[in-house]
C-alpha cells in the first residue's frame, strides 16, 4: 500500500472531529516507540483540539464513563488509524510518558508560555493534543513554519496579572492554590476556562464558550482527585 498523503489523513481527523495538530518526521532523540517488533515509525501526525472544534462531535458521541473526552479521542483516533495501518500512541498512559510536548514542538510552531502551557500564534492558548498517529511511511510535509512565540513580543504579560489568587509567576504554576480557589470561588474562572489563560490577546476567537469551559476546568479538579462543587 503506498503512504497516504498528509491531506488525506488530515481530512480522516476532521471527519471524526479532531484538529490536525501538524506532523513531522522523527529523530532517535524524539523518543517514539516502535511500531510492531522492528518497524520504526516515519512519520508522526498529531492530533487534537483547537477551540472547542472537537465540541459537537464530542457531545454527540459522549459515552457515561469515566474521563469521557480522552476516551472518545481514543477511539476516534483507532477508527482513523485502522484503514491507514498506524499506531495510536495517547498521552499519559505509557511509563515513560511520550513526550507529548516536545513533539508538539517539532510538528507546530509552538512555545512554552508564562502560563506553562504551550502558545500557537494563532490558536492561542486555546488548543491541546490528544494523541498522535504514527506511520511506517514517510508521509510528505510542508517546511516547518518558523514563526517565533507570540510572548515574545508581549511587554505587559496580562495573563501574570489576571489570576485572582497568583497562581502564575512565569516561572511555576500554584496548582494547589489553583483548585482551591475553584472549589471555593471559582464561579469567574469557570465562566472562561482560566482568567489567566483569557487575558491573553492571541487567538481570542478561539476561547471556548461556557459549557466546554466549565468541562475542561472540572476536569482538571477531577484529575486531582477533587470533586467539583456544585454551581
Amino acid at each position: 500500500m503506498s503512504a497516504p498523503s498528509l491531506a488525506r489523513v488530515e481530512a480522516a481527523l476532521r471527519g471524526r472531529g479532531l484538529a490536525p495538530r501538524g506532523a513531522f518526521h522523527p529523530a532517535p532523540d524524539d523518543r517514539v516507540p516502535p511500531l510492531d517488533g522492528d518497524r520504526v515509525a516515519r512519520t508522526i501526525v498529531l492530533a487534537g483540539q483547537v477551540g472547542d472544534s472537537h465540541w459537537a462531535t464530542f457531545a454527540r458521541e459522549r459515552r457515561d464513563e469515566p474521563d469521557p473526552l480522552d476516551r472518545w479521542a481514543a477511539r476516534a483516533l483507532a477508527a482513523v488509524a485502522r484503514p491507514f495501518g498506524a499506531r495510536v500512541l495517547l498521552p499519559g498512559n505509557t511509563d515513560p510518558r511520550h513526550p507529548f510536548l516536545r513533539w508538539a514542538q517539532r510538528a507546530e510552531p509552538v512555545h512554552p508560555s508564562p502560563l506553562g502551557m504551550l502558545i500557537h500564534p494563532d490558536h492561542g492558548l486555546w488548543h491541546a493534543y490528544r494523541g498522535a498517529l504514527a506511520f511506517a511511511d514517510a508521509i510528505a510535509l510542508p517546511p516547518p513554519d518558523p514563526r517565533p512565540s507570540p510572548c515574545a513580543a508581549c511587554v505587559d504579560r496580562p495573563c501574570l496579572r489576571a489570576c485572582p489568587v497568583g497562581a502564575f509567576d512565569g516561572a511555576r504554576y500554584d496548582v494547589a492554590g489553583c483548585a482551591d480557589h475553584l472549589r471555593r470561588a471559582g464561579d469567574a474562572c469557570f465562566a472562561v476556562a482560566c482568567l489567566a489563560r483569557a487575558a491573553c490577546p492571541v487567538g481570542r476567537r478561539h476561547r471556548y464558550p461556557p459549557g466546554p469551559a466549565r468541562f475542561h476546568l472540572e476536569a482538571f479538579l477531577r484529575g486531582l482527585g477533587a470533586e467539583p462543587q456544585s454551581r
